[in-house]
């Protein structure tokens, strides 16, 4: 066994007919595959074989060893992976996920982004005795711009794409995307989304460019050849260009009820014909990665199906570039875990992302390789892949970032005025005019003009999830240097022409206004913490509503500008206004907005709108439940003069609805919980009224304000053992979060804490409680200071909790003479503080 092992350390590759009919026959023994790969349309490789670069994939392979081929197969996230262990472990991959900076801070300049990417370039590339350098790709998700870096340039959202038809935009937007990538030397973007979703409760509906899979496979083509750059041209994959990769192969986008990562539950018809429709002309236009989805097609977890991975896109597809996993989505596949999943490789897998389990993945499939359970041929074959997207990348000629013209002016490429320009025009040819009763529309700019809503002066709601961060949330507009706001960009044009205009988010005013234009939407989020049970907006919650019918009220006219990632059921905010106006996420650009909103000085119009649905708006609440309100390819322009007549307010939604994930707001229970308090002999009393003390005094609740009048509860303890805690009226499945990293938030201000023996909770039924200890933590903070404390919902399973069964979501308790108020209560990840999972 011995002698075989150091045999296994050195292998000859030779890629030939031989080799490619020993990996057909590699994976493990499948049940019976519902696929039938001769259904599905061909691609065209446009790639002819090169055998220089055969040769060159053919000797560096020779020289590697296994432990090296094993490592290339592996992608870590910058969190958990050091340039030492890039260096020790010769991995192939590294990624910096939504929420990953370099050194773990909460936003990255573009420099620290640049020495980030330095530090592990130079240690890929360190020879060290007979390893033979090889560079590393470095992945990231510029979504929509290079959103993860301030002062980048952040373009409209796909969902806002869609609605302006424009291939040569999107070309023009991966250009510019790829350009602030490969300057903060980074080489790889986790672009773009081919979802085509049918179901918008979906979270990460926004990241589709529509619900039509003629405008995706359009865009297809479009993104990637601005992303690498066109095939057969001197500037593919030159400098100024990344990699890019088509996902989430495949039906991520149609999933029963829009669960992200669930199951789609549809025929291989709707599978090849809707959902793989932007993957023929992504392979056509040479993109080089696939991405492989977290979700399931009938029960066949896609990371896992050699038929949909092998069978179909790499060989029927003709795809011969490198095919990655999403974030742990290994760990999903039937026997496998993150550290251990030989299935997916044999699959068709080249590289499983491995963000913090990367280290035992790397173990396991080492050990896998040398038994047999990974064939030898299998990883051959992935690591030729590998080395030919890197070898195409011209990456072992590009030297170091530093060493590189688009680095060493990263600052005056990254949210440059040219790419800002750029995603101006995208806002402005993504807007949809649904409404515009009586002309309103376009308004005269030296009028008085109010904006009001939460959106009006709000860069981090006019730009969604991914931004900055991976849910979006936590952000003010000082974070987004060269940004504008919506209401920023109203006031400038307003002032310059004349007019007045002011920017109040609650709608008061001093003077009345001629017009009012209320700014407001969903709030940012990205992928499962996005999905919802139906397409109501903010249920049970009307203020936009109210904000809207009270400027009518007075008399003034009111234009709606909607910020959302998806059309949901806005019948009665329709009604109110006179003017209505989709704006999607539009990004960092809201000038572009008031460029359409208002007209020219001299009363011509500036710009018209151009925007027509690429999602069909709902006219109900139930999804698939009636006509749409406004079909897809509807849009109105100023030559328009249609009257929208009143539509109906019944949403079609019965019963109550109670949300997931907030369970205390303003210092009360959320609709659909109970609160209550128990003293220290299990007495319980309810906390929806203030002040209250327990039977037998040891817990006294009273209100206090925060931001608002009575916004918070102050908890004052005269004996231990009492406690706190929400009810849901049903048990909750918090699995998906728990796995998603999720965090339970308690937005909190420690005025007393003599003791440490404070703890919080989740309940899952009689005599089930994972419980963790808050002591140590809270003794830390600054008394009389109001923080977001989290506690990682993995904290709550490991102490015990069943998270498919939670029907107590929080309970806290704390010893005599504690002094702590409470604001809010819900799930989220945006924290000043996470706590360690101490029981």
């Amino acid at each position: 066994m011995l002698a075989s092992v150091r045999r296994l350390r050195r292998v000859p590759t030779v890629l030939s007919l031989a080799l490619a009919c020993a990996v057909a026959g590699v994976a493990l023994a499948d049940d019976a595959s519902p696929v039938h790969p001769d259904t599905w349309p061909r691609a065209t490789w446009p790639f002819p074989r090169d055998n220089a670069l055969e040769t060159r994939v053919s000797a560096l392979m020779a020289k590697m060893t296994v432990e090296e081929k094993v490592g290339q197969l592996v992608q870590a996230d910058i969190l958990s992976v050091t340039p030492d262990d890039v260096r020790k472990y010769h991995l192939g991959a590294i990624l910096a996920g939504g929420n990953s900076k370099p050194h773990g801070t909460v936003t990255a300049t573009v420099d620290e982004w640049k020495a980030a990417s330095e530090a592990f370039y130079r240690a890929a590339m360190e020879t060290n005795g007979d390893h033979p350098p090889i560079p590393l790709l470095f992945g990231i998700d510029a979504v929509h711009g290079h959103n993860n870096v301030v002062g980048a340039t952040l373009f409209p959202q796909n969902s806002a794409l869609g609605n302006a038809h424009d291939p040569e935009l999107i070309r023009e937007i991966g250009e510019a995307t790829a350009a602030e990538v490969r300057a903060t030397g980074i080489n790889w973007s986790f672009a773009p989304t081919l979802a085509v979703p049918q179901d918008v409760r979906w979270g990460r509906s926004y990241e589709g460019y529509s619900q039509d899979p003629k405008i995706v496979a359009q865009y297809a083509t479009a993104m990637i050849e601005g992303l690498q750059g066109k095939v057969g041209t001197p500037q593919f994959l030159d400098g100024a260009h990344v990699l890019a990769s088509a996902k989430h192969f495949l039906a991520d986008g149609g999933t029963h009820n829009g669960k992200d990562q669930g199951d789609a539950q549809i025929t291989e018809a709707a599978l090849r014909d809707i959902h793989a429709a932007g993957y023929v002309p992504a392979i056509d236009a040479g993109v080089q990665v696939i991405m492989a989805s977290f979700s399931s097609w009938n029960g066949r977890k896609i990371t896992g199906d050699k038929a949909l991975i092998t069978d179909v896109l790499k060989q029927r597809m003709d795809f011969q570039g490198l095919v990655v996993g999403d974030w742990n989505a290994h760990g999903q596949v039937p026997g496998c875990t993150n550290e251990d999943c030989p299935t997916a490789y044999n699959a068709g897998l080249d590289m499983l992302m491995a963000p913090d389990s990367w280290r035992g993945l790397y173990e396991h499939t080492l050990a896998e390789v040398k038994s047999g359970a990974i064939p030898m041929a299998r990883l051959d074959d992935a690591v030729a892949r590998i080395l030919r997207v890197k070898f195409r990348a011209g990456l072992f000629e590009a030297g170091a970032p530093s060493t590189q013209p688009i680095v060493q002016k990263a600052n005056e490429i990254v949210g440059s005025p040219a790419h800002r320009a750029i995603a101006r025009r995208a806002v402005r040819e993504s807007l949809v005019l649904l409404k515009n009763n009586n002309g309103l529309l376009p308004l005269d700019p030296r009028r008085r003009i109010l904006i009001a809503g939460e959106g009006a002066d709000n860069i981090s709601r006019q730009s969604g999830g991914w931004t900055l961060n991976w849910q979006g949330t936590g952000l003010k507009n000082a974070d987004f240097p060269g940004a504008q706001s919506i209401g920023a960009g109203i006031v400038e044009q307003v002032k310059a022409a004349g007019g007045s205009a002011e920017i109040e988010t609650d709608g008061h005013f001093t003077a009345k206004p001629d017009v009012a234009v209320v700014v407001f939407g969903e709030d940012p989020y990205a992928e499962f913490q996005g999905d919802i049970p139906n397409l109501l907006f903010r249920p049970g919650d009307d203020h936009d509503l109210e904000l809207i019918r009270h400027l009518r009220g007075q008399g003034i006219p009111v234009v709606a500008v909607f910020l959302s990632g998806r059309p949901l059921w806005m019948n009665r905010e329709i009604n109110a206004a006179d003017a209505f106006v989709a704006a999607w996420l539009p990004g960092s650009e809201g000038g572009g907005v008031a460029d359409v909103l208002l007209r020219k000085r001299d009363g011509g119009i500036a710009h018209d709108f151009h925007g027509k649905l690429a999602y069909a708006w709902p006219s109900t609440a139930v999804v698939g439940q009636g006509a749409p309100q406004f079909p897809l390819g509807y849009g109105l322009s100023y030559a328009d003069h249609a009257t929208v007549r009143p539509l109906p307010e019944v949403s079609g939604i019965t019963g109550e609805q109670i949300p997931v994930g907030n369970y205390l707001d303003r210092g009360k229970a959320v609709h659909g919980y109970a609160f209550t308090l128990v003293d220290a002999k299990g007495a319980a009393i309810t906390g929806d009224v203030s002040p209250a003390t327990t039977p037998d005094g040891s817990l006294h609740m009273a209100a206090l304000d925060y931001k608002a009048q009575e916004d918070a509860r102050r908890f004052t303890w005269n004996a231990g053992n009492a406690q706190l805690a929400i009810h849901a009226r049903a048990p909750l499945d918090l699995d998906r979060e728990t796995n998603g990293d999720v965090l339970l938030v308690t937005t909190l201000r420690v005025d007393a804490l003599p003791t440490q023996d404070a703890w919080i909770a989740m309940g899952c039924g009689k005599a089930c409680q994972g419980r963790v200890s808050l002591g140590k933590t809270l003794s830390t903070l600054a008394a009389g200071q109001w923080v977001r404390v989290g506690v990682p919902l993995k904290c709550f399973r490991a102490a015990g909790a069943d998270m498919h069964h939670i029907d107590q979501p929080f309970a806290w308790s704390a010893g005599k003479g504690a002094d702590i108020a409470i604001s809010r209560v819900a799930l989220g990840t945006d924290v000043d503080r996470v706590v360690d999972c101490v029981k």
